[in-house]
């Protein structure tokens, strides 16, 4: 059976993603329950994975990481010890912020952070042009940001 999402359920998701330290009390208030019932739809959305966790934004420049890029990775082929040896790379790279399997000419979208060009060039040609799996990357960096949201649109 499909989970399906009532109004005062996108209401809550709604307002917990505008603040998620928003106390029971409040987050009540502002979507028209008592706490009580409040508080078990919040339960309910968390245990059908309607809410995957609660998170801390940091502004990357502030703590050091002023540079963003956007890698597009080829790799030379898909055979599973090729794409597995690409997975952990990524998957222990702290640097790599997100990893997009695509379609399109390349295979993947690699957002990564940096404190310098230096220190992504270093990652570039120490780390992620040393798979042997991958054939090529091509690397746009981020001069602005104009938008910036983690909000999605429930409501």
């Amino acid at each position: 059976m499909a989970k399906t999402l009532d109004r005062l359920d996108r209401r809550i998701l709604d307002e917990l993603q505008a603040d998620a330290r928003i106390p029971n009390q409040e987050l009540a208030k502002r979507v028209g329950l008592s706490p009580a019932p409040c508080w078990r739809r919040l339960r309910r959305l968390e245990e059908e994975g309607f809410i995957t966790g609660y998170a801390t934004l940091l502004d990357g420049p502030a703590i050091g990481l002023p540079i963003v890029a956007y890698a597009n990775v080829s790799l030379e082929n898909h055979h599973p010890e090729t794409v597995r040896q690409f997975d952990q790379l990524v998957k222990e790279r702290s640097e790599v912020l997100e990893c997009h399997s695509m379609s399109g000419t390349n295979d993947y979208l690699l957002r990564i952070v940096a404190a310098s060009m230096e220190a992504y060039e270093h990652f570039l040609s120490t780390r992620l042009l040393q798979l042997p799996a991958v054939r090529s990357v091509n690397t746009s960096f981020v001069l602005r940001t104009k938008k910036f949201t983690t909000r999605l649109p429930v409501v």
